[in-house]
């Protein structure tokens, strides 16, 4: 029979693509964890993870183990709560900003589902300053989305540059006016690029407008125009252009932002899980 807690060691040490975050996220030492996936392997007689030169992979086995581990993690989790008094119950509505859904939001929601069933999680992925509007009006209980410098709603998780990117920066600058690819409004990234442009006086047109930003991403990948996004978010494909050849990009915010007479126990679990397993990740990346 596998070890659950083999199998929970695994799983942490692909979200996290380290042992060390891995370890670091689970409360444990990183040997013990090592063991934890050494054990599984011999138990499978199956190499599971593999070392590139920048994080920890799965093998074609591993893939093949992982969703057979989350289910009966999440197995485990159901059966937990059913027998936990102070388990949490209810429904939640969350809405997070376009941009990180395609980055980070499927680690971020992973162990709270599991850890929870029983909390009805309703998730709403829009423009940040749509999100806010439906919050506004009662339709969202907590908010994962930009903030520009300077306003004070929410509570911080990381301060981010924006940066300009396009496929051939040589190409795209050397039209007049510059070619913008751009999210419509209310958009933080949109208002805080054409303001920054405006200012120095540099002509622009928007020559593609989509909501969904694997829509931007394709036609800033066709040659389309010049894309503003978070850069730890930038699209593979595209190059960054320097603050040389266009204005300095003011930084964004990504909070937290719940809603007053949310449920404040739903509220605060789920806030808690993002800010841990977005500060881990960012915290990899950067190692």
């Amino acid at each position: 029979m596998l070890d659950l807690t083999q199998l929970r060691s695994f799983v942490a040490v692909e979200q996290m693509g380290s042992f060390t975050l891995a370890a670091e996220r689970l409360g444990l030492g990183q040997s013990t964890v090592s063991q934890h996936v050494q054990r599984l392997e011999t138990s499978l007689g199956r190499r599971l993870l593999a070392r590139d030169t920048h994080k920890v992979v799965l093998t074609g086995d591993g893939e093949a183990l992982l969703s057979h581990a989350r289910l009966m993690l999440s197995i485990e989790g159901q059966v937990q709560s059913l027998f936990k008094e102070s388990s949490l119950r209810g429904r939640l509505r969350l809405g997070v900003s376009e941009d990180f859904v395609t980055s980070q939001l499927p680690a971020v929601l992973e162990d709270f589902v599991r850890s929870h069933p029983s909390v009805d999680l309703e998730l709403t992925v829009a423009l940040s300053g749509a999100l806010y509007e439906m919050q506004d009006n009662g339709e969202i209980d907590l908010v994962l989305a930009k903030r520009r410098l300077g306003d004070a709603r929410g509570r911080l998780v990381y301060r981010e540059p924006l940066v300009w990117l396009a496929r051939d920066p040589d190409h795209v600058l050397a039209q007049a006016p510059l070619p913008l690819i751009a999210f419509p409004p209310p958009s933080v990234t949109r208002s805080i690029a054409l303001e920054a442009l405006s200012r120095m006086q540099v002509p622009w047109r928007i020559v593609c407008t989509c909501g969904s930003l694997s829509g931007l991403t394709a036609a800033a990948r066709a040659g389309m125009g010049v894309l503003v996004q978070p850069r730890s978010m930038a699209p593979s494909g595209l190059k960054e252009i320097g603050t040389a050849r266009l204005p300095l990009l003011e930084d964004v915010e990504f909070v937290l932002v719940p809603r007053k007479g949310a449920d404040q126990a739903l509220v605060s679990a789920l806030s808690e899980d993002i800010l841990g397993k977005v500060r881990g990740l960012r915290s990899g990346a950067q190692k």
